[in-house]
Formats: structure tokens, sequence, C-alpha cells
């Protein structure tokens, strides 16, 4: 597989992460890279990038609805009202990935996240984005860090403010994901429309 970017059926050039699958190029076209504001919408990306760590993306991507359903939309206050048999009803449940250490660390973020101010979560990730005029843009996808200084210094002031499972690597997932900053290959036709 090519490491820069590969032309997909109708042409154009992506990501070759992107290619891989029907479910992982619309995710690559219309989601990952584009910027999410929100403090539920952020904390639903946080959750998922967590169930994610040491899984495919491929298979929380496919379990997204069923982990919205499970998590009552991911809406914060709702989640943190769960109970023990909630808890219980979600190791029981086929639709998501049933780790008890995943569950209990969102049902305990959203615990947390529900004392903070309302655009609290919103204000302190996006804090963290890079200058986007100070980063090279990536050629191939051996130049896509895992982990950056922002990354790093977001992961550890969330561990200070009691989130639970969001170390640097996930954490830069998440920039990744909710557009903080702009992977997309340079050739990749979703490059710069992102932001």
């Amino acid at each position: 597989m090519s490491t820069g970017a590969v032309a997909a059926a109708d042409g154009g050039l992506r990501c070759p992460w992107g290619l891989s699958t029907e479910d992982y190029l619309a995710y690559h076209d219309t989601e990952w890279g584009r910027p999410v504001h929100g403090d539920d919408a952020l904390f639903e990306r946080l959750c998922l990038e967590a169930f994610q760590s040491g899984l495919s993306w491929l298979t929380i991507l496919r379990r997204r609805e069923g982990f919205r359903s499970a998590f009552a939309g991911f809406k914060i206050p709702a989640v943190a009202e769960f109970t023990d048999a909630d808890k219980e009803r979600l190791l029981a449940d086929a639709g998501i990935i049933r780790n008890r250490a995943k569950i209990d660390a969102t049902l305990a973020n959203a615990q947390v996240l529900a004392c903070w101010d309302e655009g609290e979560l919103d204000a302190l990730i996006w804090s963290y984005a890079p200058d986007p005029t100070t980063r090279p843009v990536p050629r191939v996808l051996g130049d896509v860090p895992a982990v950056t200084p922002e990354s790093t210094a977001l992961a550890k002031e969330l561990k200070k403010r009691s989130i639970r499972f969001v170390g640097p690597t996930t954490a830069y997932a998440l920039m990744q994901a909710c557009g903080l900053v702009d992977d997309h290959l340079a050739d990749c036709v979703s490059r710069g429309d992102t932001l």
C-alpha cells in the first residue's frame, strides 16, 4: 500500500487509510479533520477515541450508533446520571465495546464534566489547537505524528481535571478527528477544506 495519497474510484486522491472500506471513505471525506464544537459532541468523540484504544477505528465507527443509543446520545448531564444498573446494562450491550474500564471512565468523565460550565470542555480542547501555519503539511503517512507536544499537554490537563482514559496518543487522535489539526495528506482532496 502506498503511503502517499491514492486515487479513489472517483479519481480523487485521498489518504490511503480512507480507501479500505466504504465506511472509512465516508468518514474520511465528510468527518475526519472537520471542526467539531460543543461539549456533548466533543464528549462523544473523547469517549469514542478512548473506546478505540487498542482496537481498529473501523470497529468503533461501525458501532457508533450503538454507542449513541447506549450512552443517551452522549448528552453529558444524562450520562452523568447513569446508575449501577445502567453500568450493568452497558456491560451486556453487544452494540458497544463491553470493556468495564472504558465504561467506568466514560461514566466518571460525564460526572466530572457535568460540573463544568457550558462550553468549558469546548474551550479547553480548542485551546490546544496548534497554529496551522507552523505545522508541516504531511506528504506521506509517515509524516503524520502519533503524539505532539500539544496532545501531550492536552492529555496532561485533562488528567489534572480528573478526565480518565485520555493519554497523549488518544488526545492526538481526538485532535485529528475534531479538526484541531489537518492531517490529510498534501495531495488529498480533503486537505485544506477542513479548517
